[in-house]
């Protein structure tokens, strides 16, 4: 498991479209809000991605970027996304190794686990959460996020 202070491992992904999407890309305007999760369409994280939905606003306000992935294929990811009117990326580890290179797969690789991370511009992980089965976690993760990264805009404004 990364923990901050570590360095994000780059990655290229395809996305719900197809497209090769990269950490650095996504890195461009500033930093992420990256969470690995185990299946579109299951109740915790539908739960989660309608979580995330809904703060992506306050997200975006706050110049965060948002992507998650889990180990569907595109034509899933964008089902997902088009039934739960998600505006941000989702990326597809089918083979789960970049979920492996960021600890978010459980012993033996068997599944993903429910791991968000927050990685600056740099690369560097600033903060982690891991809540298998509880939303809230991850929920109070992404509004701490925002309020740091919001205390970042306002510093930097000074």
């Amino acid at each position: 498991m990364l923990t901050a202070g570590d360095t994000a491992p780059d990655f290229t992904l395809p996305d719900a479209e197809g497209n090769d999407v990269t950490l650095a890309s996504l890195l461009e305007s500033g930093p992420i809000v990256l969470y690995f999760y185990p299946a579109d369409f299951t109740p915790g994280c539908t739960a989660q991605a309608c979580m995330v939905r809904d703060l992506h606003s306050d997200l975006t306000g706050a110049g965060l970027r948002v992507a998650g992935v889990s180990p569907q294929k595109p034509a899933s990811h964008k089902r997902f996304a088009e039934k739960f009117r998600l505006p941000f990326t989702l990326l597809c580890d089918t083979d789960k190794g970049v979920a492996k290179r960021y600890g978010a797969v459980w012993p033996l690789g068997i599944a993903f686990r429910r791991v968000t991370y927050l990685v600056d511009r740099d690369r560097r992980i600033i903060d982690t959460v891991t809540a298998d089965l509880n939303i809230a976690r991850h929920k109070a993760f992404v509004r701490k996020a925002i309020e740091r990264q919001q205390k970042v805009q306002v510093e930097a404004a000074s």
